[in-house]
């Protein structure tokens, strides 16, 4: 089975262009199940329905796994077979018909704006806080992923129509929008502090950290950690609850499902609506404050 885990990812990165992230997790499931299928003398080649849901089982009971991570493992070994069956390697793919657990509801968590200004003050004034105010304004402003943030070149953005372009999952081109607050930060930390940031080294990417290259993943999360404690929120905020925070303040002020979904990169819509689940409650308290029957 080792071979055919080593064509499979490759077939993924050359042929899907599939992220190095999404490998990774790829290798992670495929690698756990075939330590199961070994440790359990299974081949891997002859599986049944009974043998697969013995699998769901031990991930639920002995891997303590939330639903959404079984569904993601299962997903995984679903395309691996399916490798293997375009390769005939088997007759059959026996994750077809095989369904997740159902997942329960988990509602993205989102900011206040008085968070975010608070963030926002606490960044200082110095070449890395005007960095850090740069790296708010932009992920507040744009709904970016993390791994779209960090990607994003001097040559991708245009400050005439406050747009940065932005490589997404699945190497997906989009555009993001940004405000007049953005551009400002944007504009005043490259004049500036990028430069210094730089130590007389060159780089194609907008941010730079302490030591003069490209800002990580890991940065960005470290960066925003810091400016939590050093404000004092007593709040739980990651690169991603910004992105949440764009997509709900953007329906709360009416805008269309269909346009956040173009904004976010999101491929279906169903992953967009989850945001409705959101303001559908503020819809609600609304109506329960404001309606004179509602009122006691």
């Amino acid at each position: 089975m080792r071979d055919y885990i080593e064509d499979f990812l490759n077939y993924l990165r050359i042929q899907r262009n599939y992220s190095n992230n999404t490998e990774i997790n790829y290798l992670i499931d495929i690698e756990d199940f075939d330590a199961y299928l070994n440790k359990n003398k299974i081949k891997f080649t002859n599986l049944n329905y009974r043998e697969i849901s013995m699998y769901t089982k031990y991930l639920k009971e002995e891997k303590k796994l939330e639903s959404s991570s079984i569904s993601r493992h299962l997903s995984s070994l679903r395309s691996f077979y399916n490798y293997l069956l375009n390769q005939n390697v088997i007759n059959s793919n026996p994750f077809k018909m095989v369904t997740g657990p159902k997942k329960a509801l988990k509602l993205p968590n989102y900011m206040k704006y008085s968070e975010f200004e608070t963030m926002i003050d606490t960044c200082g004034d110095d070449d890395l806080g005007v960095r850090n105010r740069a790296i708010l304004e932009l992920l507040f402003a744009t709904g970016a992923r993390i791994g779209e943030l960090i990607n994003v070149r001097i040559s991708d953005i245009d400050f005439i129509t406050r747009e940065i372009k932005v490589l997404g999952k699945g190497n997906k081109e989009r555009i993001c929008y940004f405000n007049e607050h953005a551009k400002d930060s944007l504009q005043n930390y490259i004049n500036s502090s990028r430069w210094n940031l730089l130590k007389n080294k060159t780089s194609e990417y907008l941010f730079i950290n302490h030591i003069g290259t490209k800002l990580t993943d890991r940065g960005v999360r470290t960066i925003i950690d810091n400016l939590i404690k050093k404000s004092s929120l007593n709040a739980k905020i990651t690169p991603h609850t910004f992105r949440h925070t764009f997509a709900t303040m953007l329906l709360n002020e009416g805008c269309d499902l269909k346009s956040v979904q173009e904004l976010l990169g999101h491929v279906n819509l169903s992953t967009t609506s989850i945001y409705t689940h959101i303001t559908n409650d503020r819809i609600k308290d609304i109506y329960l404050h404001t309606h004179p029957r509602s009122k006691k």
